[in-house]
């Protein structure tokens, strides 16, 4: 399996394409508003691109989304719970910087295909688990692909994500945490929406915020 992923916008946020061979059909996991980085990662491989999968609606994961579906073609998947942020990019970005004046095109894509959990999605020959984790969202997802698991903003390297912003919970966090991420096992590889990737086996060991689960 090909992965590769770089960090995008001002949030350094991970986008990832994942295939099963440079040369052949790709999906992205999130959508920074940053289409020309996006198109680099698919360009260096030779992929093309058959969807997006976005983890939540913020705009640093799905800003990118309406512009990438409209020049692709390619669908776009969501958590439903989310769709409260993916109609207001505009007030996402007022709330972060002040301003909606950025010269950005944030318009969300004319639809959304519904991620639902528990499901497994065939795209571009990969077998995608989808695991809704509300806490960070009501609607984030992570995404599990053999053993390697895209947390988006649920679980860091050494951190968990934040539950401060609109919809956020820190109780339905946890409570997503304990009942289907430190399910998975040890050697499940992590790569987050930020920061470095890590494994299930260290985070259960050594992150701060996991301490209450272990034994």
């Amino acid at each position: 399996m090909l992965i590769d992923s770089a960090p995008l916008w001002l949030a350094d946020t991970n986008a990832y394409v994942v295939g099963p061979e440079r040369g052949g059909f790709a999906v992205v996991i999130d959508c920074p508003p940053d289409l020309d980085g996006i198109g680099q990662l698919l360009r260096k491989h030779e992929l093309i691109p058959v969807a997006a999968v976005v983890t939540h609606a913020h705009i640093d994961h799905l800003g990118g989304a309406g512009p990438f579906a409209r020049s692709t073609g390619v669908e776009v998947h969501l958590h439903p719970d989310d769709m409260f942020l993916a109609l207001a990019p505009e007030q996402q970005l007022a709330a972060l910087f002040g301003t909606s004046e950025m010269n950005l095109d944030v318009r969300p894509p004319s639809s959304y295909v519904d991620l639902v959990d528990g499901t497994r999605l065939s795209l571009a020959g990969l077998e995608i688990d989808v695991i809704h984790t509300p806490g960070h969202t009501p609607g984030h997802c992570c995404f599990l692909i053999d053993d390697v698991l895209f947390s988006g903003d649920q679980l860091f390297a050494g951190s968990i994500g934040r539950t401060d912003l609109p919809g956020g919970n820190l109780a339905a966090l946890m409570s997503s945490m304990e009942a289907k991420i430190l399910t998975l096992d040890d050697g499940v590889d992590v790569l987050p929406g930020h920061g470095p990737r890590t494994t299930i086996g260290r985070e259960r060991a050594s992150n701060p915020f996991l301490q209450s689960f272990r034994a």
